[in-house]
């Protein structure tokens, strides 16, 4: 079999329309005449796929190899480290699971030049076992397990936030055993809730997940060797393509990076009115709406997600969604003075108090860090700014919205699913992968059931106050939302994030608890989050035909050693940096993720959603959104089942709710350059 590679302007055009032609509100299954139409060809119905993944394999390529180990836990551990330095600063940079991918490159192919090609065999009393530490080539496997290990482990989790509010702004010392266990349980569960549903997330074919296809094509242009030399059309080869982006993209960073910042914030209206209120707020990029609308900054434009991998139906709902809310709502609240609105900056993503200025949170701390209900009551009830008004609209809508749609939608799919029967026939992917063996389940149920004793002990052994059933609700709320989350991932390349229930129900369960509920809420968004990036990655494995227990493995082993290097870079930085998390601290270790998390932990455990959202209270209003989010998808399913051909089955709303979840901190700058360039990227150049 060989890969359907030859891809025509015309075909590519016509993919284009099809694949936007699909009812986003379904699993995106291909007509029965185009399934017929690649039939003999054995590949994906799907052309995105098919010029991305190979049909073909070699289940005798060595994977599991002394290069795969070593390469990828070097560079992932290294990698680790410095990112958990580059979180505290401000601003920061990490270093992205891409960049190990093109350094590993190099190092794989170094390797199998100069490592010994001889085989070794273990003595008899340790299994016999034959190896090489040279098996041939530096492989495509070989590289996609580096990568897994990087993708699992390279980026700070979100316990550390949990970890470093204890250890520095509650002035506790709990020690390094509690690190560990915390931010362990957190990262690893996650991996435990991905193998449980992926067989409903992974096999579907008409779940594409759209980051794995990009990851895909650059491992398979650096990969084909053949590819290397100009085309025997002329044309080039999609190696020196790639080399000449990449030096151009670095040499570009430098001008809105560094020499001309300009071109990251270009509001030609402000620059022109400086002094008008109106049109700073409206055409404000840092303080405003971004109606600006244009950037030359790369970082600004991918912000939201990459305009060139996300699908062009999906960056149309995200925009729309955003000038829904932001640029049309929150504008009529704020000049209406809608909930105190205009006494407050209209882009300001802080909290204030009753005379206008930033919440001081110390004001209504005890000594024991609880609520002083009495000073609470003499200082200020807390007002939300604009942004935040319009951004828990919108989480209040969504976590309610999402779960109808799952069930309206992928309800009949799921229970089939469920009783183990198959969404769709397999392709030519899943019925490769039927070579290797599969992970038991159960091997997932030990993980998620070994780590909850980690983080029940955790929890238990010193005074968090947080009760066992909290930790068991904290990884309930993430797994009802799994499937609705991973569904929306898989077709629009955007996670979900639990941030308002992770902050709403703690606040509710444990008031006056701040740090059981920063606990709570890493436990939910750190499970979700990480089970949906261990699933992406799965989907990766199962693309370019990775053994499924080589990628238990890799991203078990990378996920706990990464955690040891975390904790460990952090418990240095803040033994050596006396003055670490300070303003004006001479390395710009100023910790402003932590600060905001802090703050944010703190307002939610202390003021809790009770005084914000509860009967009397200011916003107790946003509580009908929930009510909207559940009823809004039935009349859409309603009338999209009544008239399968309106135009209105394109419309998907969790993905319309979803889009903009991104500002605060993103704004208007962001979203409207990404849907430009994508706009360019995905209509123009196919026409």
């Amino acid at each position: 079999m060989e890969s359907n590679a030859a891809i025509t302007t015309s075909d590519k055009r016509d993919s284009y329309q099809r694949h936007d032609a699909y009812p986003m509100n379904t699993f995106v299954l291909p007509t029965e005449a185009t399934i017929e139409d690649y039939a003999e060809e054995e590949d994906s119905p799907y052309e995105e796929v098919r010029v991305s993944v190979s049909n073909t394999d070699d289940p005798e390529m060595p994977v599991n190899t002394f290069r795969t180990w070593f390469i990828g836990l070097t560079l992932t551990l290294v990698g680790a480290g410095l990112n958990t330095f580059f979180i505290l600063r401000n601003p920061y940079r990490l270093i992205a699971s891409y960049a190990i991918l093109l350094i590993a490159y190099p190092l794989g192919r170094v390797a199998a030049y100069v490592l010994p090609i001889r085989t070794f065999r273990l003595p008899r009393w340790l299994g016999g076992i034959s190896f090489s530490f040279n098996p041939g080539p530096f492989n495509i496997k070989e590289h996609v397990c580096i990568y897994m290990m990087a993708n699992a482990a390279v980026f700070p989790t979100y316990a550390m936030n949990t970890v470093i509010a204890v250890e520095w702004y509650y002035k506790i010392q709990w020690g390094t055993g509690f690190s560990f266990c915390l931010v362990l349980a957190t990262q690893v569960t996650g991996f435990g809730f991905a193998g449980l549903f992926r067989r409903i997330l992974i096999k579907p074919a008409s779940l594409i997940w759209p980051e794995t296809l990009v990851t895909s094509t650059l491992l398979n242009t650096l990969h084909a060797e053949e590819d290397w030399h100009t085309r025997e059309d002329g044309g080039v080869s999609r190696y020196k393509w790639f080399i000449w982006m990449f030096f151009g993209s670095f040499v570009w960073h430098w001008l809105p990076g560094y020499l001309f910042v300009s071109l990251s914030y270009f509001s030609f209206a402000c620059w022109f009115a400086p002094q008008n209120l109106v049109v700073n707020q409206l055409f404000g990029t840092q303080r405003g709406l971004g109606m600006g609308m244009i950037t030359f900054d790369w970082t600004q434009i991918a912000w939201v997600g990459s305009p060139l991998m996300i699908p062009w139906w999906a960056e149309v709902h995200m925009f729309l969604g955003f000038v829904i809310f932001w640029w049309i709502l929150q504008p009529a609240l704020y000049y209406t003075n809608t909930f105190y609105m205009a006494y407050l900056p209209m882009g300001d993503t802080n909290t204030f108090d009753r005379f206008g200025q930033v919440y001081n949170i110390s004001r209504i701390l005890t000594p024991d860090n609880t609520l002083n209900h009495t000073a609470y009551e003499e200082y200020s009830a807390l007002y939300l700014s604009p942004p935040y008004i319009s951004w828990y609209l919108l989480t209040f809508a969504i976590s309610t919205c999402i779960l109808s749609h799952t069930l309206l939608y992928h309800g009949v799919t799921l229970w089939n699913a469920f009783k183990k029967i198959d969404p769709e026939e397999e392709d030519i992917h899943a019925k490769l992968m039927k070579v290797y063996p599969e992970v038991p389940r159960w091997w997932y149920w030990i993980v998620i059931g070994l780590f909850f004793i980690v983080g029940a002990i955790s929890v238990q052994a010193f005074p968090t106050q947080m009760p066992v059933y909290a930790v068991m609700l904290s990884l309930i709320v993430p797994l009802i939302y799994m499937l609705p989350a991973g569904l929306i991932f898989a077709v629009t390349g955007q996670p979900l994030s639990l941030n308002f229930l992770a902050q709403v129900i703690p606040g509710a369960l444990l008031p006056g608890k701040p740090i059981a509920n920063m606990i709570f809420k890493c436990y939910s968004i750190e499970t979700l989050y990480s089970a949906q990036m261990f699933t992406q990655d799965l989907k990766l494995g199962h693309y370019l035909k990775i053994p499924p227990r080589t990628t238990f493995m890799v991203q078990l082993t990378a996920s706990c050693l990464s955690v040891l290097v975390q904790i460990g870079v952090k418990d240095l930085l803040f033994a050596v940096v006396k003055d670490i998390c300070t303003q004006g601290q001479k390395d710009a270790l100023t910790c402003p993720r932590n600060r905001v998390y802090f703050n944010t932990s703190a307002i939610w455990g202390l003021v809790g959603p009770t005084r914000l959202f509860g009967p009397g209270a200011p916003y107790n209003v946003f509580l009908y959104a929930l009510l909207a989010g559940a009823l809004a998808p039935i009349p859409l399913w309603y009338y999209q089942r009544r008239f399968p051909t309106t135009r209105l089955k394109y419309i998907n709303l969790p993905v319309l709710l979803n889009g903009p979840s991104a500002a605060p901190p993103a704004t208007g700058v962001n979203y409207a350059s990404f849907f430009i360039i994508g706009f360019i990227f995905r209509k123009c150049s196919v026409s």
